[in-house]
């Protein structure tokens, strides 16, 4: 069952872990971040995608011919309005005028149905690669060294499968079409003003950059106050959650009006960098339509002004107009497009920073297995350290026989849990070994020796499914009668038969169960599992006497034929131990049973002595 559940509990204990999913604050990419290295990461990026590339350069093909068919469009308008100028005089020829209309919608269709097959292609390409993205950071997550997860916060992580390859899919998606599309445009309509008339097209340009120019000035200027704004943005979120996160302290401490100043002075140049990075945002429109509208009166004086002196026809004049909406157009979809894959690549640096994270030693040529396991289990002068150069586990050493109950005892950081995450291989050892009915667990695959544990833990996880589902997790083959059983060894059954749909109940934000409730179904869940090698870390400690009363008699249950190993701070849970380890700064300074150690009056009797006192004062 849960082995990960320990992985994962252990790696971040200071983390609440809510049932069901939660909400909060997840590590993403702020708002405009930047790749260390863009051309690096994009390289990373192509290559990635190398199996979809045919599709790739197929789509942007599209998209090119779809925006040559759109550039000619003009030239066929500039061929109509001359037909219709001249017949003014002479009588306008339908038939021509039809004709080149019918070619004139031809164009306008195919560019239509190429820059549709192009925005297909690229929706089905950029969800295949957020598909394989989200799947290969799935399977690395488990490929991944629990000591990755010590440095790592889970929010980080849940950023880096939702929101980058999130941004990566929808980038690529918008991105690549619109900058093949918008270069081709912004190209092709270049180059046939100029091939229309050289005049106009200076002309034109020249009204175009003196737009562009002072939008360039404006937009570098809205990006100091959307950053001001992230930032102000960022705090006022922080400030927030800290007041909701303790609201009872600010009450008690009376700190109601200190934490008011501070929130009006964030809200306050909150509103000031919100108010002008959205009123310069708002400018960019009416800019726009400024360019476009300027180019137009400047192409319109210049026309006439050939028009005129017989230099051009009237029919140049309209196709200018034109030219220059797919001339300015462009420049801004340039602009967005490039921001879009600064994004992109700072997504995928993110995601490829993960996928090439250090993994586990691959273990497919261990052969070496054990089943039917008694549970003898043997510490061989074991060195540990998380870190090179400091030792928490010192030369330990034990011998456990099958079905014994060992209680691990001692200060925080003594090393208890450290010592059981060695024995579940969840990290490797410096030096020793540790021997599974005289097997070393090193020589065996990780999957095999976590089969051989089951577990209750002090954070009781649990998922949003039914309470069958829950307690027969990662299980194959539990029929609805081993469920049951469990149930009933420990208590629960009669609870969850009150439920209106029993053992089918939903388990989410809404499922009213107290704290002794969900560790009796991580203890059904353990039973379940039925290994011989149980594990049990702190789990009484978050709950009342009385429901510790209840728990510790489920336990019972569950200890029957099995070799235990206890983690407890409440030194009364174990005083029937067949073996009590007392460990403090990574050895085992005493050893013994209850009584014994007590009659010792060593550091055990010290231990003990002060909980009671505390119990009794």
């Amino acid at each position: 069952m849960a082995k990960n559940e320990y992985q994962i509990g252990e790696a971040n204990r200071s983390i609440p872990r809510p049932m069901g999913p939660g909400r909060g604050p997840m590590g993403g990419m702020a708002v405009g971040e930047k790749p260390k290295n863009f051309k690096e990461t994009i390289a990373k990026l192509a290559v990635y995608c190398r199996v979809y590339m045919p599709l790739i350069m197929t789509a942007l093909i599209l998209a090119i011919t779809g925006s040559i068919f759109n550039i000619i469009g003009p030239e066929k308008l500039r061929d109509i309005t001359d037909l219709i100028t001249e017949g003014t005089v002479k009588g306008i020829d339908l038939q021509e005028v039809t004709s080149i209309g019918l070619v004139l919608a031809v164009l306008y269709g195919l560019g239509f149905l190429f820059n549709y097959c192009q925005g297909f292609l690229m929706a089905t390409i950029t969800q295949r690669v957020s598909n394989r993205l989200r799947t290969d950071i799935s399977q690395k997550v488990n490929r991944l060294p629990l000591q990755y997860f010590d440095s790592t916060s889970y929010g980080d992580i849940l950023s880096r499968v939702t929101n980058d390859v999130d941004t990566i899919g929808q980038t690529m998606n918008q991105s690549l079409g619109a900058l093949a599309n918008s270069v081709t445009m912004f190209l092709g309509s270049l180059v046939m003003m100029f091939y229309t008339n050289w005049i106009m097209a200076f002309s034109g340009i020249a009204a175009t950059l003196i737009g562009f120019v002072l939008m360039s000035a404006i937009i570098s200027k809205s990006q100091t106050f959307f950053r001001q704004q992230q930032r102000e943005l960022g705090k006022m979120n922080g400030h927030v959650e800290e007041l909701y996160a303790g609201h009872h302290v600010v009450k008690v401490y009376n700190g109601e009006k200190a934490a008011k100043e501070t929130f009006h002075e964030i809200n306050g140049r909150l509103y000031e960098s919100a108010w002008k990075s959205q009123f310069v945002s708002g400018l960019m429109m009416p800019l726009m339509m400024f360019v476009g509208n300027f180019g137009y009166v400047v192409v319109c004086v210049v026309g006439a002004l050939l028009a005129v002196n017989d230099k051009i026809s009237f029919g140049v004049i309209v196709a200018f107009m034109l030219y220059i909406r797919l001339f300015t157009q462009p420049l801004a979809q340039i602009a967005q497009a490039a921001t879009s894959l600064q994004s992109t690549a700072a997504a995928s640096e993110r995601v490829f920073e993960f996928l090439q994270e250090q993994e586990l030693a691959d273990e497919g040529g261990k052969e070496k297995t054990i089943s039917g396991a008694v549970g003898e289990v043997e510490f061989k002068n074991v060195d540990f350290g998380y870190q090179e150069g400091q030792t928490i586990i010192k030369d330990f050493s034990a011998h456990v026989k099958a079905g014994q109950k060992i209680a691990i005892v001692g200060p925080t950081g003594a090393g208890k849990t450290t010592l059981v995450n060695l024995l579940m291989r969840f990290y490797e050892l410096n030096s020793g070994e540790i021997l599974v009915d005289g097997v070393p667990i090193r020589e065996l695959t990780r999957e095999n020796v976590h089969d051989l544990f089951c577990m209750v833990l002090q954070d009781t996880w649990l998922f949003e499914g039914t309470i069958r589902e829950n307690i027969i997790y990662s299980k194959q083959g539990v029929t609805d009668e081993q469920v049951r059983t469990a149930c009933k060894a420990v208590g629960l059954h009669h609870f969850i038969q009150t439920l209106p749909k029993g053992y089918d109940t939903i388990l989410d934000d809404k499922a009213n169960l107290s704290a002794g409730q969900k560790q009796l179904i991580t203890i059904a869940r353990a039973m379940v599992e039925n290994a011989p090698l149980l594990i049990l870390d702190e789990a009484t400690s978050s709950v009342d006497t009385r429901t510790e009363a209840l728990i510790q008699q489920a336990m019972d249950q569950l200890l029957v034929g099995r070799t235990s190993f206890v983690i407890a701070h409440r030194l009364s849970t174990i005083r029937n131990a067949d073996l009590i380890l007392v460990m403090k700064d990574g050895m085992i300074i005493e050893s013994g049973s209850h009584q014994g150690l007590l009659e010792k009056g060593g550091f055990y009797a010290e231990l003990y002595n002060s909980q009671f006192e505390h119990a009794s004062a």
